[in-house]
């Protein structure tokens, strides 16, 4: 969870059919319509994934498919909401938590990423003064069943 001040929230309702998403970057302002979402950090919005923006991929996902006029669907395309879901905003909601908390967390991904491309050996004295290293020989072994007993009924071993 963000902390307190921090939580987006719906500040304006989302219109039954929102046909455009956009970000205000002063007013830190997510806008599906005449609808309003707030405080949204920069970072959430511009949390890309293989160089595509989430937010805006999942609102394009659900408008598509969310009452477009004119469109007279057949078969199970038909099957649809004909206006926004209030879970749709809830998700909304909840997908700008987490992307604003995974932005957070994006330079030490990067520091790990990065220690981890200057190959073996980096990092290595950080685990052994961990107790990391050396692996001991118990966890060198295959995993047995038969490493530790356990009891079932009437104190009989059992094999899970």
């Amino acid at each position: 969870r963000l902390p307190g001040g921090q939580r987006p929230y719906v500040r304006a309702a989302v219109p039954p059919v929102p046909v455009s998403l956009a970000y205000e970057a002063e007013e830190r302002v997510l806008v599906l319509g005449t609808g309003r979402v707030s405080p949204v950090p920069a970072g959430a919005w511009d949390f890309r994934v293989s160089g595509v923006r989430v937010l805006d991929l999942w609102f394009e996902r659900r408008a598509a498919v969310c009452g477009a006029p004119g469109a007279e669907a057949a078969g199970l395309d038909a099957v649809r909401p004909r206006a926004w879901p209030q879970e749709w905003t809830s998700e909304l909601l909840e997908l700008v938590t987490l992307l604003a908390l995974l932005a957070e967390l994006r330079p030490r991904q990067e520091a790990l990423a990065g220690a981890l491309a200057a190959g073996p050996g980096s990092g290595e004295d950080e685990l052994r003064e961990a107790g990391v290293l050396p692996v001991g020989e118990a966890a060198r072994r295959p995993a047995s069943v038969l490493d530790h007993q356990e009891e079932g009924p009437d104190g009989q071993f059992a094999l899970l």
